[in-house]
């Protein structure tokens, strides 16, 4: 049976608007100079991973806790899926299961997944790079579907076949560079795809 994976932000979602609300909160609240649409420009690692550019080492935590405490009023109401996000879910859902992989807190992901009605199995959270690669692995997964050259990464440290999704902030030549084995300009294109593998 199939197991297909999807990452989250940028992939199946445009998180943008809400993650940019929550930093320009967070900026309120810190003091801190956040570029807020630099931030939202570059999505996909941990937001400890971001906020450390904008923070001393020492208060990344606190606010990366905080940030996580903000998100579902903040941000859960201000993003949509993607185009294709849906029919892809369901058409890998026709040929196996899906789980979602992300960087993302678990409990906001899923959140996510139940406002926008996304069929997605079982999800995941917390994991980047090699912690999906773990977890593509422990689920027996076929393919990782991502829009992040890390995704793509991911994919390759588990043996199995990375497929690019150019929506986010890599491109389809970046995501090539990284291992893709395939690259889609949306998820529209998913079930075509998905179909020629057959």
């Amino acid at each position: 049976m199939r197991t297909t994976g999807f990452d989250l932000d940028m992939t199946l979602i445009d998180s943008r608007p809400g993650i940019k609300a929550v930093y320009e909160q967070l900026a309120a609240e810190s003091g801190a100079a956040i570029d807020t649409d630099l931030v939202v420009s570059r999505l996909g690692p941990p937001v400890e991973w971001e906020l450390a550019h904008w923070l001393p080492d020492v208060e990344v935590q606190r606010w990366a806790d905080r940030y996580r405490a903000l998100y579902p009023d903040v941000a859960i109401p201000l993003v949509e899926a993607l185009p294709g996000a849906r029919v892809a879910v369901e058409a890998a859902n026709s040929r196996g299961r899906t789980i979602l992989i992300t960087a993302k807190h678990g409990p906001n992901a899923r959140l996510h997944v139940e406002r926008l009605g996304l069929p997605i199995g079982e999800v995941f959270g917390e994991a980047w790079r090699e912690g999906k690669a773990t977890v593509l692995r422990e689920q027996g997964a076929t393919a990782y579907v991502g829009d992040h050259v890390h995704d793509m990464e991911a994919a390759q440290l588990a043996g199995v076949p990375g497929i690019g999704v150019a929506t986010g902030p890599s491109s389809a030549g970046e995501l090539r560079t990284a291992g893709a084995t395939d690259v889609l300009m949306s998820l529209e294109g998913f079930p075509e795809w998905l179909a020629s593998t057959e």
